[in-house]
């Protein structure tokens, strides 16, 4: 008889396990997968389109809340744990509950999920989600252009839609997000790379989505999610580590794994961070990766009109997964209200509504900063109102996207935008240069 599985996920690393490791193996039987982290993934079905033959009616997707009555009544044998960004605090506690449940707890081997390409492969990674990874992409991105080289981005997944009409996604101008109906969290990773001119994939069966990078790219850019492991075997894996959250590189599950397995450490906003927490990663680099090459790199923030920041009271806008379950306390925004001088910065909480209401009460570390949910419509009115209600006389946008092409702002804005700029040797253009 076939192994009974459910595995749980946060529709993104989930289904491509699935797709990897359990579509058309009859050793196995998915019963269900469950859904956490973003808002209303749930109560939906894995297609039969994109879950095989052996899987007609689809595979249905239920809250998370609901696993240990899946698991019982399922009687399942192995719960696999697919999502990221998690502690190992965390992580443990999932597995006391699958067992106690009566099911063994699994993790996905890496190694297993990771599909090999006929194009040499650079995988950006992040022991968190926040950390630069896009920025880096972006750096990286233009660097081999200089070199003539044609790339693909391929993004992490974020299928909050109709899964089968998001098999493959190509996005190539502005006109794309829209076609695709993109969240704000989708948009905030795609734009960026097209207003820089390159062409990112994104989408459910990562197999062909590759094999389509493939023909437009020399090489593949993988740009991973929060702080997972690459779905592409990577001839070059960088990984990017914070020092405004020193020690989470040991402590987070799967950035733990990245920080292990990179080729090369970059250890971001060196412009921010106190000099002992850089030091506390450069020694754990030495400890569990000493073949690593270490960067160092500032991430300057700059502002498009910085002239009307000054002495303002200023309402700042942060990317959600950022000051969400990414731990931070503000990003972008924050400091460029801090460099150019607001005159102050206002507590947003008491204007918040809504699941926005609900995020600050389940994520208290964010306080002075109000964070960039956008995953359906609601949200974005629940934006909109919170911006309205607020007393400001400024908005600060710390947002990768332009906020401004999709919520209805009637106030004054800046947008503020960030960039990696290495400070030491070698740098990525050296390393590049031995890769090509």
């Amino acid at each position: 008889m076939p192994k009974k599985v459910l595995i749980m996920g946060a529709a993104g690393k989930d289904f491509h396990v699935f797709n990897t490791c359990y579509r058309d193996n009859p050793d196995f039987e998915v019963m269900a997968f469950t859904a956490a982290q973003i808002p209303h993934i749930d109560n939906r079905f894995y297609p039969a389109v994109l879950a095989g033959r052996l899987y007609p009616d689809g595979i249905q997707i239920k809250s998370e809340r609901f696993l240990s009555s899946l698991i019982k009544e399922n009687r399942i044998d192995e719960a696999i744990f697919a999502y990221s960004d998690v502690s190992y605090d965390y992580l443990e506690t999932r597995r006391q509950k699958v067992q106690e449940c009566g099911a063994e707890f699994k993790l996905p081997d890496p190694q297993q999920t990771m599909l090999k390409s006929t194009k040499p492969v650079i995988a950006i990674c992040a022991v968190r989600t926040g950390s630069g990874k896009s920025q880096t992409t972006r750096r990286i991105a233009a660097i081999l252009r200089e070199k003539k080289k044609k790339v693909a981005v391929v993004r992490h997944p974020m299928p909050y839609g109709d899964l089968a009409e998001q098999i493959i996604e190509r996005f190539e101008t502005m006109e794309d997000l829209d076609k695709y109906k993109c969240t704000i969290e989708e948009r905030e990773e795609f734009e960026p790379h097209l207003r820089k001119g390159f062409v990112v994939f994104a989408g459910v069966d990562y197999e062909k989505i590759l094999r389509e990078a493939e023909k437009e790219a020399d090489i593949i850019l993988w740009d991973g999610g929060n702080n997972d492991t690459p779905f592409f075997k990577p001839n070059l894996h960088i990984t990017v580590a914070d020092p405004l959250r020193h020690g989470h590189e040991l402590s987070y599950y799967p950035g733990r794994l990245n920080f292990e397995m990179a080729d090369v450490i970059i250890i971001n906003k060196m412009d921010s961070a106190k000099p002992n927490n850089v030091d506390s990663i450069i020694r754990n680099a030495q400890k569990y990766n000493p073949r690593a090459v270490i960067i160092k790199a500032n991430s300057p923030v700059t502002a498009d009109k910085p002239e009307l920041i000054k002495g303002k009271k200023v309402l700042v806008i942060e990317d959600g997964p950022t000051v969400t379950h990414g731990d931070m306390k503000f990003g972008a925004g924050y400091l460029a209200a801090q460099k150019y001088q607001a005159g102050q910065i206002i507590d947003p909480r008491p204007f918040a509504i809504g699941e926005i209401a609900e995020a600050y009460q389940k994520y208290p570390q964010t306080e002075f900063v109000l964070p960039a949910l956008g995953y359906g419509n609601k949200q974005i009115k629940e934006l909109e109102t919170v911006i309205e209600r607020s007393d400001c006389e400024l908005v600060i946008i710390g947002t990768p996207v332009d906020l401004g092409r999709i919520l209805k702002i009637n106030k004054p804005s800046v947008r503020v935008t960030y960039e990696l700029e290495e400070i030491s040797q070698p740098d990525l253009k050296t390393i590049l240069d031995r890769f090509a």
